[in-house]
């Protein structure tokens, strides 16, 4: 598929956003949660706690806002709580492809 140089640019700088958006450990097992369903707040943070990753409420709020800006999250009402889903699957099958190849190269 060819590719103009300007939309190659614009892609390049929209992918390097898209990786920024990622780059906490926090984010990613958020996505990676996300995989298997909508969560609310509270859910998220009991998920990253049985994972020994103990994130405050607000914390885990501001790193929600990342995804959400990055327009890898969406959000929904549910009753008095905000629900948080992938804005795509592909988003939490690459971060799980990458996953995967992390811990293949593992000794």
């Amino acid at each position: 598929m060819f590719v103009a140089l300007t939309e190659q640019r614009d892609a390049v700088v929209e992918t390097v956003e898209f990786f920024k958006a990622l780059a906490s450990a926090v984010r990613v097992a958020v996505i990676a949660e996300l995989r298997v369903g909508p969560r609310c707040v509270h859910e998220l943070q009991a998920v990253l706690c049985a994972d020994g990753r103990e994130v405050s409420q607000p914390l885990l709020s501001q790193h929600l806002k990342v995804l959400r800006d990055a327009g890898l999250v969406t959000t929904t009402r549910r009753g008095t709580e905000m629900t948080y889903s992938l804005a795509v699957d592909r988003v939490g099958d690459l971060v799980n492809e990458v996953i995967g190849l992390v811990v293949e190269k593992r000794p």
